[in-house]
């Protein structure tokens, strides 16, 4: 095969090395732009995994790098004056021209053909001068053959809202540093490693409104640099930064990071296919070090595909399935990493071991317990500090100095009056087993078992503040006496067998009212006309188009109507002894229409802007605040995106919940969707928590997080980072009513107290968990810290 590989980065040289290698009667040539063995830039970043993937690839060029890298395994944080160092994560740092010098090299020895110099204008033309059946297009972030095809490759390319600047200096550092700086127009970052014997890569960074306040637009590259250099004096120690574009200035030096996604990687133009690799096929941001990464993995799996044997289609089908879905899983995670260093004044206000570790855990790659396995004693020590902190918020005798660290999860924590023993509350979920609005035997059996399954606190599902606003017949309410006496059964209960709190959650169905249970039918609405009941919204509405019955447009008169249900209904809660009220502004029900764009039009002080469109949620909030006791929390659980164009958007979540703390809420409980069948939700785990963080950190209110926390690894990583002050776990308790209790088990966390009843139960779990701890690691000749870091892996 004939190959022409149009730019001589990482990329392409990697491709022609290995196809070379596998091959030698291949006629492969790169073609770079540059003079030989010219490059720019300071260091590049590959982890401990990356280098193993280029041994297994190529072992020749893995040792030319592994002797030129500079190699660490800490990572030093500097925030407000403070250290906070963390091990174990095993990177090295080479230098960007060094790399290229030995791809050059060993392309050279297998008989790659480089030509320097030379600017490809028409890639046609140039397959056709080699007699090329391939092309591949690495000719990097500005790719021009992808601008060419861009009809086929269909790129994205967000230009993202950072300034940052490559820098290089000879001061080392033995850790990869990161510097957060503050100066009177905003926050500075640096992000710093050494990449050879005496020279280390210095990036500042900094949102671009600061970096215009700072005057740094029309500074001269010296007086940037005299910038940099007294903003991280402490860090340089008396060491210059020096600048590898000396003649350049202000938007030319300081850019901004381009996200390049791309539909498709392979363009047919008749026999000659063009295939995009590395930065011209997708970036990632430079917070986690993955674009070389990317480039030469790439390289990888196309010369692998090529190997097969298939034909040349079949091949690039299959590098392009692969590759792109393992690409995407990388840039998801680069995108978490790379808006976190956006928004640093998110979480400034966090004292800097909570910085540090949220830092750490930004892109949600990094999770608690693989923490633990890279640096235990960095997260023991930390877990000991995050509990002095819950203790002393709680008014609590802080734990014995010897005490084993507490798992975040388990650490209490304390709203109004109320002091709450761990930090997961069960969802409320509905169950639709009620009759004409009164809870049974089913609840207190459904409620009771998961008081008694270790949560800090269970809240009921939504109950109906009257008849016409239960979402089906089979709700349950709180509008009438024998509603009150059936839920004081279940929360009497609750109070005597365990040492839970019980929640109530009101509501009003609106517009998603008068259906069907969820197993016949979900949002359908009663198959006998007569049965169904009159709706009313924020605005005249049918949920599912041409299915729902239409939702009238509330009147004043409703509306006071409405409020006094929810006052009376609050009054109710307190007679059945709840400890904690919830008001539920979500999921498209009644509150939640007013508060959405996409469902309210109305054209009086009701609609309009946000603050309209809460004023109606607002007053049945202050209304309830009112009647409910003022040492008792209360919430609000709010759609904090519709994921419709157009509808609530993540910003306006925060703006709610400043509202909503302004009116006295306790918590925002930060859920998303279900107010429009036009959705598009983007599913994950802890896809919804990303809300509570911005709602908790920028609206400066606690946070529940919600939506597909399922381990006590999720939850533990949560509430570490300060991204939620709690989080409710719903379907997992639908399988396991004691999820809390197995999850502590499962972490070996034996301080976790159990029903007197099941301390049985309680030793037989522990003692079996162990026994397959053990097993797993005596069959696989592997440490159990060694299982655990495979088990995380995969």
């Amino acid at each position: 095969m004939n190959i022409v590989c149009i730019g001589g980065g990482p990329a392409g040289l990697y491709f022609a090395l290995l196809m070379k290698k596998q091959n030698a009667a291949h006629n492969i040539t790169v073609i770079e732009r540059n003079r030989p063995y010219d490059t720019f830039g300071w260091g590049v970043v590959f982890s401990d995994q990356t280098l193993g993937n280029l041994a297994q690839a190529d072992e020749p060029t893995a040792k030319a790098i592994l002797q030129a890298f500079n190699h660490w395994d800490d990572i030093d944080i500097f925030f407000k004056g403070e250290k906070v160092t963390s091990g174990g994560h095993g990177f090295c740092g080479i230098g960007r021209k060094r790399l290229l010098n030995i791809l050059q090299q060993r392309c050279e020895q297998l008989g790659v053909q480089l030509v320097f110099e030379t600017d490809v204008a028409d890639d046609q033309q140039l397959a056709a001068q080699y007699k090329a059946g391939l092309v591949i297009a690495s000719d990097g972030l500005n790719s021009r053959i992808r601008t060419r095809y861009a009809a086929t490759y269909q790129p994205q390319i967000e230009t993202r809202q950072c300034r940052f600047v490559w820098l290089g200096t000879k001061k080392k550092f033995d850790a990869f540093t990161f510097a957060f700086k503050e100066t009177e127009h905003g926050w500075f970052q640096a992000h710093i490693y050494q990449y050879d014997g005496d020279t280390s890569t210095f990036i500042v960074e900094t949102p671009e409104t600061v970096w215009r306040a700072a005057g740094l637009e029309d500074m001269s590259q010296e007086q940037a640099l005299a910038f940099c250099e007294k903003l991280f004096a402490e860090q340089l120690d008396g060491h210059a930064l020096m600048s590898n574009a000396a003649h350049l200035r202000g938007s030319n030096v300081w850019i901004k990071f381009p996200r390049v996604v791309c539909q498709r990687w392979v363009h047919w133009n008749g026999a000659v296919p063009v295939v995009l690799m590395g930065d011209a096929a997708h970036s990632a941001h430079y917070s986690i070090g993955s674009g070389t990464k990317l480039a030469l993995e790439d390289a990888i799996e196309l010369a692998s595909c090529f190997g097969k044997g298939a034909d040349i289609r079949a091949t690039l089908e299959q590098y392009e399935a692969v590759r792109s879905v393992e690409v995407l899983k990388i840039q998801s995670a680069a995108r978490n990493s790379m808006e976190w260093f956006e928004n640093v004044r998110r979480y400034t206000a966090l004292q800097a071991p909570q910085f540090a570790y949220s830092m750490l855990t930004r892109s949600q790659r990094l999770s608690h317990e693989n923490l633990r396995l890279r640096d235990p004693d960095y997260v023991a020590g930390y877990e000991k500090w995050l509990a002095r902190q819950a203790f002393e918020q709680c008014g609590l005798p802080q734990p014995a100095e010897n005490a084993k660290p507490m798992p975040p999860m388990f650490t209490p924590y304390k709203v109004r009056g109320l002091v709450l023993k761990n930090r997961i509350v069960v969802s409320p979920m509905a169950q639709y087993s009620a009759v004409d609005g009164t809870v049974g035997d089913y609840h207190l059996v459904h409620l009771g078992a998961r008081a008694m399954g270790g949560a800090a606190m269970v809240m009921a599902e939504m109950t109906c503040v009257s008849a016409d606003a239960r979402i089906t017949p089979w709700c349950p309410g709180m509008y009438a006496p024998e509603h009150t006496a059936a839920w004081k059964r279940i929360v009497d209960y609750v109070h005597a067998h365990t040492d839970a709190k019980i929640a109530l959650q009101l509501g009003h169905a609106g517009a998603k009212g008068s259906t069907r249970a969820m197993w016949d039918g979900i949002d359908m609405p009663l198959p006998e006309a007569g049965d169904n009941w009159p709706l009313v919204s924020a605005s005249s509405q049918q949920y599912l188009p041409g299915i729902s019955q239409t939702a009238r447009t509330a009147t004043v008169d409703d509306m006071r109507r409405i409020e006094a249900a929810f006052v009376r209904a609050t009054a109710a809660a307190e007679q059945a002894g709840f400890d904690w009220l919830e008001l539920h502004c979500a999921h498209g029900y009644l509150l939640s229409s007013f508060i959405s764009p996409l469902t309210n039009q109305r054209g009086d002080e009701y609609g309009g802007s946000l603050e309209n469109r809460c004023r109606f949620p607002l007053r049945v909030f202050a209304a309830m605040r009112a009647a409910w006791p003022a040492h008792k929390p209360m919430s609000v659980r709010i759609s904090a995106h519709d994921w419709v164009e157009g509808g609530i958007t993540p910003d306006d979540a925060v703006a709610i919940a400043r509202l909503f703390k302004q009116a006295g809420a306790d918590v925002i409980d930060c859920s998303s969707g279900q107010v429009s069948k036009l959705e598009k939700p983007v599913y994950g785990r802890m896809f919804q928590a990303p809300f509570a963080d911005r709602v908790r950190n920028e609206a400066g209110i606690a946070a529940m997080a919600v939506g597909s926390i399922f381990e006590a690894d999720h939850a533990n990583g949560i509430i570490a980072a300060g991204r939620a002050d709690l989080c409710a776990v719903g379907r997992p308790h639908l399988a396991d009513p004691a999820w809390t209790l197995h999850e502590a088990a499962k972490l070996g966390y034996q301080p976790v107290t159990w029903p007197k009843q099941y301390m049985p139960g309680k030793q037989q779990l522990e003692r079996n968990l162990e026994r397959e701890r053990q097993l797993a690691a005596a069959s696989s000749g592997l440490s159990p810290q060694e299982i655990a870091a495979k088990l995380l892996e995969g």
